[in-house]
C-alpha cells in the first residue's frame, strides 16, 4: 500500500508542480476584483443612473435593461464560478477555497 502512495504522491509533484489548490490570496476582493468594479465599470454605472435620470425618461425600459444586465451577469459569474470549481479539481487535487479547505 505504500508503494501506492509513493506513486500518488510523485505524481502529484510532477502533475502539480508543487502548487496547491488555493495556494495564496484567492477568492473575491481581489486587486482584479476591485479594479474592475470600481474603474472599468463607470461607464456601466454611468448607462444605468442615464436610464433613469435622463430626459427622455422610461422606467420600464430602464428597468428591462437592468434585468438583461443582470442576468447576463449572473450567467456569466456563475458559470466562471463552475468552470472555477472544475479546473481546481481537475488540475490542483481539489475545489478553490469558497468549496474547498482555505489556503495550502
Amino acid at each position: 500500500m505504500t508503494a501506492i502512495a509513493d506513486i500518488v504522491l510523485e505524481l502529484s509533484a510532477v502533475l502539480y508542480h508543487d502548487y496547491g489548490g488555493t495556494e495564496g490570496l484567492t477568492g473575491f476582493p481581489n486587486t482584479g476584483s476591485w479594479l474592475i468594479f470600481g474603474v472599468i465599470l463607470v461607464p456601466i454605472y454611468v448607462m444605468v443612473t442615464a436610464w433613469f435620470v435622463g430626459s427622455p425618461r422610461e422606467t420600464s425600459t430602464g428597468l428591462l435593461g437592468v434585468v438583461y444586465l443582470v442576468g447576463l451577469t449572473s450567467g456569466m459569474w456563475v458559470s466562471m464560478f463552475v468552470l472555477t470549481v472544475i479546473i481546481g479539481i481537475v488540475f490542483f487535487g481539489g475545489a478553490p477555497e469558497p468549496i474547498g479547505s482555505v489556503g495550502p
